[in-house]
């Protein structure tokens, strides 16, 4: 394979914590407990299991500084505010939340616990104590959609997906538009399974969108299900979150990378140094918060260049994932030539580009 990876994750975090561990002694000498609430088990190899990663390059950064706790399988709802509420009455200082949907619990939580600091994952709402973090997947969405456009035979893809919320459909149309930009007729089918995680599930979806003519997977679920399918197929798919080629070594292309490390490690430090402040963090390729993992060998020379090509116009700015002209799925002129989606339009986006069957 070919390192695609623009970073290891531990030196990327260590890089990016300037605060000198000095900042405990406005703390005293006990150390900072952090806690994280995971949707899914850290052996899922995708969601969880890449915050898990950068739970341990924070513990790699800060050491003794540090002591941290997590909780897996929490679902979301009422039983997350339960999890959210136990880890602060245990004395954790810095609690982070880590799905859309506890982001309601999370802020219930926190009216109650003030002095405790909160951090949610790809929700949209802060409070004075509570702070939102998210990465830009779809950035990695457009340099998979190339390799697609490129790769599949049937010009037609299959897209696993959760739940219809702004990250997930930012994915899909990223995704269908780098597509079809090398094939103006590529056709992105969209299955729906409301589940982050369900590996029976998203292997039977996967089935299902082969069935219906795709010979490429793309997904916003967190198992190596559906990269399974396509191993058994001889077909083509791309993971999610982390690196999944152990589970499909043909198969699997690339995956987008969450490096949540980077983000944990700088957040840790501002609560040592006593400068923590509530707000929203959107990191992308830019930051280094996505990356792509290494190339399948498979992928011809040329397709890897187009796709590095994709990552580094996104990366500079100088072609944007969602630059104009785009139409929707009805044929209706979202936007302009020579327009890129803002940051607003992006959060609130709740329809399809042309070439998509959602």
């Amino acid at each position: 394979m070919t390192n695609f990876t623009r970073r290891n994750i531990l030196k990327t975090a260590g890089a990016a914590a300037t605060l000198p561990l000095l900042g405990t002694m406005a703390r005293g000498t006990a150390p900072l407990k952090v806690a994280f609430v995971y949707l899914g088990p850290i052996g899922d190899h995708g969601w969880t299991y890449a915050h898990e990663q950068g739970r341990q390059a924070a513990i790699a950064q800060y050491g003794d500084a540090i002591e941290t706790t997590i909780v897996e399988n929490v679902a979301e709802g009422p039983d997350s505010e339960r999890v959210i509420r136990n880890l602060a009455e245990q004395g954790n200082e810095l609690i982070f939340t880590t799905s859309f949907g506890y982001m309601n619990p999370t802020l219930k939580v926190a009216k109650r616990y003030k002095n405790v600091k909160f951090e949610h994952a790809s929700g949209y709402k802060q409070s004075k104590n509570v702070a939102s973090y998210n990465a830009r997947y779809y950035q990695g969405r457009a340099v998979c959609g190339t390799i697609a456009g490129h790769m599949s035979e049937t010009g037609v893809a299959g897209y696993i997906a959760s739940f219809p919320i702004p990250e997930v459909v930012q994915g899909i149309n990223a995704f269908t538009l780098a597509a079809r930009k090398v094939n103006p007729d590529f056709q992105t089918r969209v299955l729906w399974v409301s589940s982050w995680y369900d590996p029976a599930k998203e292997a039977d979806a996967a089935k299902a969108l082969f069935d219906q003519g795709a010979d490429i997977i793309a997904q916003h679920t967190d198992s190596p299900a559906a990269l399974q399918a396509a191993e058994q197929r001889g077909l083509m798919a791309f993971g999610q979150s982390w690196d999944m080629s152990s589970f499909a070594p043909t198969a699997h292309l690339t995956a987008i990378q969450n490096n949540w490390g980077i983000y944990y490690v700088d957040r840790i430090a501002k609560v040592l140094a006593g400068n923590w402040s509530t707000g929203s963090t959107w990191w992308g390729m830019k930051e280094g918060a996505v990356e792509m993992s290494p190339f399948n060998d498979r992928i011809p020379a040329e397709v890897q260049a187009a796709a590095i090509a994709t990552r580094d116009n996104i990366i500079d700015g100088s072609v944007p994932a969602f630059a104009g002209p785009i139409s929707d799925n009805t044929g209706t002129e979202r936007l302009a030539a020579g327009g890129a989606l803002d940051d607003g339009a992006l959060n609130g986006i709740d329809w399809y580009v042309e070439g998509v069957s959602a």
